[in-house]
């Protein structure tokens, strides 16, 4: 989008998964892009996911819970996209103290050094579906209750709310996206906290038996991350988006069964049905799609990359790039 050409932007996050495309995405349009990651362990940050574009951002791997250093990062920011956080609900679980550090004491600090070193940035938040808990209809709307069934859940929440207070309190524009199953190249995958789609993709390229909690015949929506950096690239450049906060999602929806025959079109599969382990049948929503009507009213967007599609290209992306991301 030529509309970022020459803005100065910041990602929080940025050696992640979707911050890495996210970045490309914003190189690729003009933008002068600064990186801050922490690259704490067991997290997404990959160098080599912006490989691409190294000698072309600066990155800054200042932690985000010390609040003099976001001080200085955020003052001559035109838009702040905020994709740092503890993303693993189980984690979240195991280790609620450390989710409340990155998903909440971070968070409220970048809205406070932004209101007292530039309160006329632009920031969007990145949340997620989980924020519903267990649905009480479908597809959800964002007229849907919010009542959290994790920690993470909780945590990201609490973030939504900071950035929507501070836009209303302190005029400080930001805007809220809802995430659902975001996929694609640049996922981490070596271990099992970013998803049930980064662990099914991973078990098979490895060969290895994919075991599918619960039924199988669970539903959800899935988003391409080309498809997600369209929405929050949308959402950034929207005045009418700020104060506000929106579902993101998908007119097709698949079980996870249907996933698993989509991916064995593509690599060889092998799977098992077995019941739900207690420390996931607790925090497990069933059944989820959403309604991203708000969004495509104020914006426009709608999804353009269908599943099968989207699978074709990650795969041919982690067999290309296999010692960066799984073997």
């Amino acid at each position: 989008m030529h509309f970022f050409s020459g803005r100065r932007v910041l990602i929080t996050g940025g050696l992640g998964f979707i911050g890495s495309n996210l970045a490309i995405s914003l190189v690729d349009a003009g933008a002068l892009v600064t990186i801050v990651d922490s690259s704490l362990a067991a997290s997404g940050a990959n160098l080599f996911n912006i490989a691409t574009i190294s000698n072309q951002v600066v990155v800054d791997t200042s932690d985000m819970r010390d609040y003099d250093s976001l001080s200085l990062m955020v003052k001559d920011k035109d838009y702040i996209f905020h994709l740092a956080g503890q993303v693993s609900h189980g984690d979240s679980m195991r280790d609620p103290i450390t989710d409340i550090e990155v998903n909440c004491i971070a968070t409220i600090n970048l809205v406070e050094a932004c209101r007292h070193n530039n309160p006329r940035v632009r920031l969007v938040y990145t949340s997620t579906r989980q924020v519903y808990g267990v649905p009480d209809y479908l597809p959800i709307d964002e007229n849907h209750i919010a009542t959290p069934i994790d920690v993470n859940g909780i945590n990201k929440l609490t973030g939504e709310y900071y950035h929507l207070l501070y836009d209303k309190v302190y005029d400080l524009n930001s805007t809220v996206l809802r995430l659902t199953n975001t996929y694609g190249p640049r996922q981490q995958i070596r271990n099992d906290r970013q998803g049930f789609i980064g662990i099914f993709i991973r078990q098979a390229l490895k060969g290895e038996k994919i075991r599918i909690f619960g039924s199988g015949e669970q539903i959800r929506d899935f988003n391409y991350v080309d498809d997600v950096i369209d929405a929050m690239l949308l959402s950034a450049s929207t005045d009418k988006c700020y104060g506000n906060f929106y579902n993101l999602g998908s007119q097709s929806k698949h079980s996870l069964i249907d996933f698993i025959d989509l991916l064995n079109e593509i690599v060889p599969v092998r799977y098992e049905i077995v019941p739900f382990p207690k420390s996931n049948k607790i925090i497990d929503i069933g059944d989820y799609y959403g309604d991203f009507s708000r969004f495509h009213s104020a914006t426009n967007w709608q999804p353009r990359v269908e599943l099968s599609e989207g699978l074709n290209k990650t795969i041919d992306f982690y067999q290309k790039y296999s010692k960066e991301y799984w073997e």
